[in-house]
């Protein structure tokens, strides 16, 4: 699977952005996509996910003002971000999990990061 993000850049706090990130390759295999982000020095932390099911789950930080859905048409993952804040300042990386039918087994897949700089 591989995955294509875009849609970081800049905004002042308060303002909007929206990310969206394509896959291709096994997209069958996809069991959920969703949305990490690190600041340098820090780990990576979950942001959202959407399984295939249609269930959703949010970091507390951001649960009432970010959205993540399926983007049918790219096979992938769009998050609108709302009411931005500095501390949403980071690398976003979109993630993908898959899971084999047969084993069971599953395996995590990365985007590159795109960049989302919320400061005035």
């Amino acid at each position: 699977v591989q995955l294509q993000a875009s849609g970081g850049g800049w905004v002042q706090p308060g303002g909007s952005l929206r990310l969206s990130c394509a896959a291709s390759g096994s997209i069958r295999t996809i069991n959920a996509m969703g949305w990490f982000r690190q600041v340098p020095g820090k780990q990576r932390e979950f942001v959202a996910t959407v399984s295939n099911d249609g269930r959703t789950h949010y970091a507390p930080s951001v649960r009432g003002r970010f959205t993540v859905s399926t983007d049918d048409a790219e096979n992938g993952v769009t998050l609108q971000m709302n009411s931005l804040k500095a501390e949403d300042t980071a690398v976003y990386y979109c993630n993908a999990e898959t899971k084999q039918p047969i084993t069971g087994a599953t395996h995590w897949y990365w985007g590159q990061g795109t960049l989302v700089t919320v400061s005035s």
